[in-house]
């Protein structure tokens, strides 16, 4: 693909085929995601793709392979493996225990060819060297000798501009014409082959794009050149047409170059990876390759080492950088039982760790993934560009037509020649084509630097249009680590006895309150009870047999549902209006005592409210908290509009309530418990922290616990808009000016040529640019 006229050309082909029900085809990356029902297979998508006259490349990758005895084992792989889906050949060479296989890559991935091996009964790794890795050096190379062929173009191009600039100052010709001709010619059509390549497929496709305006717009000047060579007329245009492929030809290397650096953020996390791991094995010490880890396999990290792959701690305790994730810079201590990241950095001693997860099931697997699909996503801000690109190349043709009728009817056919290769090299639609993609795949790069996720370019796009947002108080404006700090006990109630019931029953559930109780009765070392006939209630409590004997915990209004009415509200509303939750423990008939437990508010709650208010956001806070509690603790973080004592299962009909005023609504939850109404919101924001991130549960996903998060990934969506806006502004301006002044006689095709490349390098670079916003507290 050369210009969005070919990305538009794939969606509108490939669109016909029964049961394509979504495409999207991304210039920058050079990439179609295609959502299709059984109607159509990928085979069908891939041969749509190549009539409309463009390729999809095949990826080859080679497999050690183990457990072979026979060439009927060979055989068996190549059966199994030949039926998985976009395999297109498998070898399998018994010799040197290796299978060669080619595939359509983005349908499968490497570790599903290693699960087919496996599941004929044989052992798998990869042999060669990472794919991102070999497809890189692969454009690399391409890169080399498109340069290589740029530098014989400016070679031969040279002396013709050298002559063209002389003669614009009054001075004549000093090369013969049949010179002019010897020079030009390699450059129009070797160094041009390109171009007309690319022409012939578009136009075999059934459209016209960038390449078929340079073909005919350079190709018009030769042709005419080489007729007035042989009648013997001294005036050519071989300057003209070889110095507008040089120029073009400079700028798609620009531009390619620039491209690359866009995406540079994804190369960056496929580089992060460990590549050796200590394993032990019967007891044994053994170094081997990460691919060839498994899960349950014990492994042993050394200090200053990148950490090979998703674990848990068993041995040892220490502290790890996990910025690649988290885009925190400061270490995280880790003890036994804590869990451990893949490529994060173990900073001070060493440990032992048990694989829980390897390839593509790993957190560094699941944020490339992520990356990857939302820098191959089309916001629809593109929708505009690409409908204008469409028929842009059409109707320039025809002004071209126009323009040399018209100059040749009144000025001579030599200046109306002159008007229409200008019309013809001004017009490329290139810039319109990546603009967008190429601010998207930069910002969305730049958020994962950061620790922000997002998963599409729609929602970086939606995201710059909050106006109002909704802060769960659990896990995001509190640490998510609540404390027990205060204890009543009713008269005739020992502590130690209030302790010993309230966490037998909270150690039957998963709450973090109850996790509270649980840990303070272990720190008192008080010892726990038998609990039978368990029952948890949402939003109320939970209750159950202990000693024949029936406890409840929960809230008052849940007591005085079954007639316990001897609650000490003045107790209650003391600890509330501190900010902290109040629990009671009753039996069948009274109140035991009060359980007063802290969440801690995280440092930056403030002053991301504060910043957001700045923004012109409506904050709201939403707790299943006593309305008591929640306000204290929105008092202290500067919030005024809560809403408390909700349920779970009663989170999105707010959310939704609140949409339907007409506001773009961003839900911030844990990303697990609040999934419904992450998914009812506009914008579905997920906090968490590192591994334990539910990365599917929302939009946007924040890899760390930090709530100034919010900020910025807000901040990101308005920068990346304001840089596909002044993108497209670019875009249109080069086209809307220079088209006229190309048809009015005032640009020669040289400056027209050096006009259009440099349209699509100023795009690239301006997206760019957005490298340079800082994101992270201001304070």
């Amino acid at each position: 693909m050369t210009c969005a006229s070919c990305a538009i050309r794939i969606e509108k082909n490939v669109a016909k085929l029964p049961g394509v029900k979504e495409i999207n085809v991304n210039l920058a990356s050079e990439r179609a995601r295609v959502i299709l029902d059984s109607e159509s297979t990928w085979q069908d998508v891939v041969q749509k793709i190549e009539k409309s006259g463009y390729s999809v490349p095949i990826r080859e990758v080679d497999l050690n392979i183990k457990g072979m005895t026979c060439a009927s084992c060979a055989a068996r792989i190549e059966k199994v493996v030949g039926k998985v889906d976009s395999v297109k050949s498998i070898h399998v060479n018994l010799a040197s225990e290796k299978a060669h296989i080619s595939y359509i890559p983005g349908l499968i991935q490497e570790d599903d060819l290693i699960k087919a091996v496996e599941k004929a009964g044989y052992e798998a790794t990869l042999a060669s060297k990472q794919v991102v890795e070999e497809e890189k050096l692969r454009k690399k190379q391409e890169y080399k000798r498109e340069l290589a062929k740029f530098w014989f173009s400016v070679i031969l191009t040279m002396p013709l501009v050298i002559q063209m600039l002389y003669m614009l100052f009054g001075g004549q010709a000093y090369m013969p014409n049949w010179l002019s001709f010897i020079l030009a010619t390699p450059v129009q059509f070797y160094v041009g082959w390109r171009f007309y390549k690319g022409a012939y497929h578009s136009l075999r496709g059934g459209a016209a794009n960038m390449d078929v305006l340079v073909a005919l717009g350079t190709s018009v000047a030769y042709v005419y050149s080489v007729i007035l060579t042989w009648i013997g007329s001294p005036d050519t245009y071989f300057d003209s047409s070889a110095t507008v492929i040089t120029l073009i030809f400079m700028g798609k290397l620009l531009e390619t170059r620039a491209k690359a650096q866009s995406s540079s953020a994804l190369e960056a996390l496929a580089k992060l990876g460990a590549k050796v791991a200590h394993v032990i094995r019967d007891g044994q010490e053994s170094d081997v390759s990460v691919e060839q880890l498994q899960v349950g396999d014990t492994v042993r990290v050394r200090p200053g080492e990148k950490i090979p792959t998703d674990g848990v701690i068993t041995e040892g305790n220490t502290f790890v950088d996990e910025s690649f994730l988290t885009g925190e810079p400061l270490p995280v201590s880790k003890e036994v039982g804590d869990p451990v990241v893949g490529a994060s950095v173990n900073q001070t001693r060493a440990f032992t760790m048990e694989v829980t997860k390897v390839g593509s099931d790993t957190a560094l697997a699941q944020v490339i993934r992520l990356v990857d699909q939302a820098q191959g996503s089309k916001a629809p801000v593109q929708r505009l560009a690409d409908k204008i690109s469409g028929i842009f190349v059409p109707i320039v043709l025809i002004i071209a037509l126009f323009t040399l009728i018209l100059w040749g009817i009144f000025s001579g056919w030599s200046h109306a020649l002159f008007a229409a290769v200008a019309v013809l090299v001004i017009a490329c639609p290139c810039s319109l084509g990546l603009a967008t993609p190429t601010a998207i795949m930069v910002g969305t790069g730049l958020g994962a630097e950061s620790g922000i996720l997002i998963k599409g370019g729609e929602h970086l796009e939606l995201a710059h249009k909050i106006n109002t947002v909704i802060l769960d108080k659990t896990g995001t404006l509190t640490t998510g680590k609540p404390r027990v700090t205060d204890v009543w006990t009713a008269s005739g109630v020992t502590e130690t006895e209030l302790i010993r019931l309230a966490a037998s029953l909270e150690a039957q559930s998963e709450h973090p309150l109850g996790t509270a109780v649980v840990r303070y009765a272990e720190e008192l070392g008080v010892a726990l009870q038998t609990v039978s006939n368990v029952e948890a209630i949402p939003g109320k409590g939970i209750e159950g047999q202990i000693d024949d004997q029936l406890i409840r915990i929960g809230n008052d209004k849940w007591l005085l549902e079954h007639g316990i009415d001897n609650i000490p509200n003045e107790i209650l509303v003391r600890y509330e209006e501190t900010g902290k939750t109040a629990i009671l423990v009753a039996d069948s008939k009274q109140v035991l005592g009060i359980l007063a437990i802290s969440d801690p508010i995280k440092e930056d709650a403030a002053e991301t409210v504060r910043e957001l208010h700045r923004m012109g956001i409506e904050v709201w806070m939403i707790t299943g908290d006593n309305e008591r509690t929640a306000k204290a603790v929105a008092t202290q973080v500067g919030i005024t509009n809560v809403i408390a004592s909700v349920l779970p299962t009663e989170k999105a009909s707010k959310v939704e309530s609140l949409r339907k005023d007409g506001r773009i609504v961003a839900m911030v939850g844990d990303g697990i418990n609040d999934a419904p109404a992450l998914a009812a919101a506009d914008i579905g924001i997920a906090m968490g922290t590192g591994a334990d991130v539910a990365i599917e549960a929302a939009d946007i996903a924040l890899m760390n616990a930090r709530t100034y998060g919010v900020v910025d990934a807000i901040r990101l969506s308005k920068a990346t808009m304001k840089k596909i806006r002044q993108n497209l502004f670019w875009a249109f301006f080069y086209n809307v000016l220079g088209i006229p002044l190309a048809a009015s006689g005032i640009l020669s095709p040289v400056i027209a040529g050096a006009a259009m490349a440099m349209s699509s390098v100023s795009v690239v670079s301006n997206s760019l640019l957005l490298r340079c916003l800082r994101l992270g507290r201001s304070v």
